[in-house]
């Protein structure tokens, strides 16, 4: 037999050995995806995790009940998305938080499993959390396209309680980016509506010009909302507040500003600079819902 022969020989022996492998190694492969859905199906028939919950962050709600609802906005003039997480003990007669989500963020964007672990451990003293739909870039606050802030206060707020059947006289409210900047002015609004207030790296600016496009309608629209001149000015009344911000977080410089402003006029504020920048909400949420039950426990 000459070379060319034995090296054909070889080559069809070779590509018969990969075959083989290549079967078994599919064999396995097959094996192993039909063992991962057959325990992925078991787990959901559990009620231990859903594909979707894996997507969006959480595998586990911790005995939590998270309900969706449609809310008919007359101050807005669309259909908002709404979403309540109940405690696992239901949420008669618990205080309520209302959650503001960031820009450009889906309404359940801070569903996570911090977050259900942080009201599992809470146990009695865990609030009903609710999480209003703000749009892409309402920044919470009344405006050309709807009145945003309105919706929340008149809206929403009350739509979530009659759901939850959550205590009307312990309410907190809190938010991320836009939402922390639409937290603080909804409880500038309505300070008497609220037991505390959080603003976490809260989307402020010191002028209107530093304001990214959508943010406001016009210079007057942000002079109205203008949350670090009206505090200095002594204008902005407030429950007791947190405010924490990253060091590296371009808002960082305005957070603290506005933290000194409020407490050079008195108010009741914890600040707080934290490592990282504009990022990290979801690890730190269960010391912000120690802060929030601890002063809904304590709410006059």
């Amino acid at each position: 037999m000459g070379v060319g022969s034995l090296l054909d020989l070889f080559a069809r022996a070779r590509d018969h050995r990969n075959r083989l492998r290549g079967g078994r190694r599919s064999s396995r492969g097959l094996r192993r995806r039909l063992a991962g859905a057959a325990v992925a199906a078991a787990l959901v028939a559990a009620g231990f995790v859903a594909v979707r919950d894996l997507r969006r962050g959480y595998w586990t709600t911790r005995g939590a009940r998270v309900m969706r609802f449609t809310l008919k906005s007359r101050f807005v003039h669309r259909d908002l998305h709404e979403v309540l997480v109940l405690p696992p003990a239901g949420g008669r007669g618990r205080p309520l938080l209302v959650f503001l989500h960031g820009r450009g963020s889906p309404t359940d964007s801070n569903l996570s499993q911090p977050l259900f672990n942080a009201l599992h451990d809470l146990g009695a003293r865990a609030p009903v959390v609710f999480l209003p739909d703000g749009g892409d870039h309402s920044y919470w606050h009344d405006r050309g396209d709807g009145r945003w802030g309105t919706s929340v206060l008149r809206e929403a707020i009350p739509a979530a309680l009659a759901r939850s059947h959550a205590d009307r006289r312990r309410v907190a409210i809190g938010g991320i980016s836009m939402g922390g900047f639409g937290a603080l002015d909804l409880a500038r609004l309505a300070p008497s509506r609220f037991c505390a207030v959080g603003a976490h790296s809260a989307a402020l600016w010191f002028s209107g010009g530093e304001t990214p496009g959508g943010a406001f309608d016009d210079v007057a629209d942000f002079a109205r909302h203008d949350l670090i001149k009206l505090a200095s000015e002594g204008r902005a009344i407030y429950p007791p507040t947190w405010i924490d911000v990253g060091w590296d977080d371009p808002f960082a410089r305005a957070d603290t500003a506005l933290a000194n402003e409020l407490g050079a006029h008195g108010a009741h504020v914890s600040f707080r600079l934290v490592n990282g920048g504009h990022s990290g909400w979801s690890h730190r949420m269960p010391r912000y819902l120690r802060w929030y039950a601890t002063r809904l426990r304590h709410c006059e």
